[in-house]
């Protein structure tokens, strides 16, 4: 998809849409706008329901302050054209409330963003704007201010977030992965005792980057392989509908059967990946003019080594990953079934995905499916794509059973005889 080809309002719509259906906003709630070529402001309009905005409620302010639409600008109007005076790089301008975010808001504390690198690159420096009414000009002075000193991120006392970019994909982005970082501390608190990455660790996370590999030409596109890349866009497009995914982070891989694979693409928004952008894999090649994920190497290292795996996920769904960002370890011994699809979780250490491919690779087997990476990722192997995925919907699913136990009495496991009788009535 080209985005610079779609009119400024339908963008606004566009992301709106995805803000108020995954629940970060409310019907009156949150605001957004465009700066554009000309000089003029798209924005979304005030007291008009953001749940079914179209692109003839968007508003147009000119740089002489005439107002073009069917609505009042938002109200918060001002905030957005004080960032735009005082940031000429930013484009896009993003206000909303989603629940997590304004629970650090009104707590007056901003979350952890070192939990997982991803967080810390996709966000950058974050800072607070003092309380002020919303819509006054001594608020939009208070947020400008702190975008003039360089954040393009910035909480308000008692509010929400403001999230500026050169685009509203990219402020959309930063915002989401923000929210996610947020929520993923709020749930990690718990299960145990957080763990953040140091300097060091998110500096050495920065210089992983993308593999270089040698390229083809895809000359001859079989069916399998038409039907696999349809198959993993219709899973990543579901796994981003759960929130399983972010549009930053997640990963599905699939193997063909003359051993090639299938995945997703490096810095691709999850939502709108579609089945052309896989990249396609051939022992140490890749597609042509395309940018595998940067994981492509630890998923060649698990195909090599383990035939009977025939799909990968690397994901960050926030209930997992409360136990990959704390020390608490993963106990699938809830019920009988998470146990048959999980079986022992193991955790490793941070870093491991691009430092030891052979450690991870040795760590998986018949009885360990699944392994968390610690401050990273859980990765989950199966015999298919659906098999994969299944385990780690059934995963989250877990995790968020155990989370939810916290507030109404202590787990009790399946015992070990239990475990026993499940491994003779499955053959494990």
């Amino acid at each position: 998809m080209d985005f610079s080809m779609i009119h400024p309002a339908d963008q606004l719509v566009m992301m709106m849409e995805r803000i108020y259906s995954y629940g970060m906003t409310t019907t009156s709630g949150g605001n957004l706008s465009i700066l554009d070529e000309n000089g003029d402001i798209w924005i979304t309009p005030g007291s008009i329901d953001k749940g079914s905005l179209t692109r003839d409620d968007i508003v147009r302010v000119r740089p002489d302050g005439t107002v073009c639409g069917n609505h009042k600008p938002s109200s918060e109007f001002p905030v957005h054209k004080k960032i735009y005076e005082m940031r000429p790089d930013i484009h896009a301008v993003l206000h909303a409330h989603p629940p997590a975010l304004v629970a650090f808001s009104i707590v007056r504390r901003i979350p952890e963003t070192r939990l997982v690198p991803n967080v810390a690159h996709v966000t950058g420096s974050v800072d607070f704007a003092a309380y002020d009414v919303p819509g006054s000009i001594g608020l939009s002075e208070k947020i400008s201010a702190k975008f003039g000193e360089g954040h393009n991120v910035v909480m308000l006392e008692n509010h929400g977030v403001f999230v500026g970019s050169k685009d509203i994909f990219g402020a959309f982005k930063a915002f989401e992965t923000f929210d996610f970082c947020a929520r993923l501390e709020i749930e990690a608190q718990k299960v145990g005792k957080i763990s953040a990455l140091t300097d060091e660790d998110v500096a050495l996370s920065k210089e992983k980057q993308p593999a270089v590999l040698d390229e083809f030409v895809n000359k001859n596109v079989t069916s399998e392989e038409k039907a696999a890349r349809r198959d993993m866009v219709k899973f990543i497009t579901r796994a981003y509908r759960q929130q399983l995914f972010t549009s930053t982070q997640g990963t599905f891989s699939q193997r063909l059967s003359d051993g090639s694979f299938l995945i997703t693409p490096h810095g691709k928004d999850r939502k709108y990946i579609e089945p052309e952008d896989a990249v396609l894999i051939k022992g140490t090649m890749c597609e042509q003019g395309k940018v595998p994920s940067g994981s492509v190497l630890l998923h060649k290292k698990i195909y090599d080594d383990h035939p009977e795996i025939n799909s990968i996920i690397i994901a960050h769904s926030p209930h997992i990953m409360a136990f990959a960002v704390s020390d608490a370890e993963f106990d699938s011994r809830t019920i009988p079934e998470s146990y048959i699809m999980l079986r022992d979780v193991k955790k490793l250490p941070f870093g491991v995905s691009f430092k030891n491919h052979q450690l991870v690779s040795d760590t998986i087997g018949h009885m360990t499916p699944i392994v968390l990476i610690k401050n990273e990722c859980v990765l989950v192997t199966g015999a298919s794509l659906l098999n994969a995925f299944d385990k780690l919907e059934v995963m989250e699913y877990s995790a968020k059973a155990i989370l939810a136990s916290r507030g109404i009495g202590n787990i009790v496991a399946i015992t070990d005889d239990e475990v026993d009788e499940l491994h003779k009535a499955f053959n494990f």
